[in-house]
């Protein structure tokens, strides 16, 4: 279902949420790290440039992402594997649990977030970062279109409305599962330039179970209409096309 080359697309937009994720984490160096859904592995070999002395086990669910993922492997530091974050269960309690823009594919990982921090080691700290803008026109639009009558048939069960909880409601959760938690939201006021921008934006996330689930022909039918609707709530400009989107971080730590 995944491409790593569409979605890398607009790299440089999608790898700053995870930089600033990261930058908020302070205490000491962790030694042991798990990154689950690390995609095509750039973000995860980061990890390992920051942390020269961590062992850093990384996932993912497309075998696409993991294949691109390898050519960052560092024998004996750095390593990749398919695997599905949604049953993954960790060998060891880690110092570290990083999750970057996944977990709105995972509709269980509210129950799934204490069991993870249950696994830190004393003092370990989860820190993930979701994607917050399922009420923007992009995602609006998409879930109208895929609930129409010539759609619903096919993509109907498809389309959530709230995949993701607020700040608030992970601070909540994990908190009364004894965690120090920190909980933020930043939208980012993003100008993507290319024609369509943001329609390949979609294309490399939340447009890929639509295109999976459709036939090629079927697929340019949906896309034109979706690309019509898309032109009218986000209007080309001279400097590019204004694209805000907003995303929810938190850091959980275990307490000792």
């Amino acid at each position: 279902m995944w491409d790593p080359v569409q979605y890398g697309i607009f790299s440089d937009q999608r790898s700053r949420p995870f930089a600033e994720l990261i930058g908020r984490l302070g205490g000491p160096p962790p030694a042991r790290v798990t990154d689950l859904g690390c995609g095509s592995g750039e973000l995860t070999a980061s990890l390992a440039a920051r942390w020269p002395h961590a062992v850093i086990d990384a996932l993912d669910a497309s075998p696409e992402m993991i294949a691109a993922a390898r050519a960052h492997e560092i024998p004996g530091r750095l390593g990749f594997r398919v695997a599905d974050v949604a049953t993954w269960e960790p060998e060891r309690p880690a110092d570290l649990i990083v999750s970057n823009a996944v977990l709105q594919w995972v509709p269980e990982h509210p129950e799934l977030l204490p069991r993870w921090a249950g696994s830190l080691a004393p003092g370990g700290r989860l820190a993930f970062q979701v994607p917050g803008n399922f009420d923007a026109p992009s995602h609006a639009l998409l879930r109208e279109l895929g609930r129409s009558a010539r759609w619903r048939g096919r993509l109907g069960s498809l389309q959530r409305d709230a995949p993701v909880l607020d700040p608030a409601g992970y601070l909540g959760l994990l908190a009364r599962h004894g965690c120090d938690v920190d909980a933020w939201e930043t939208t980012y006021t993003q100008v993507l330039q290319g024609e369509d921008a943001v329609l390949e934006w979609v294309k490399g996330t939340a447009l890929r179970p639509v295109l999976t689930a459709l036939d090629p022909e079927e697929g340019d039918e949906f896309l034109a209409e979706y690309r019509e609707r898309l032109r009218r709530a986000y209007p080309a400009a001279p400097y590019g096309t204004l694209f805000p989107f907003r995303r929810i971080f938190v850091i959980a730590t275990r307490k000792t």
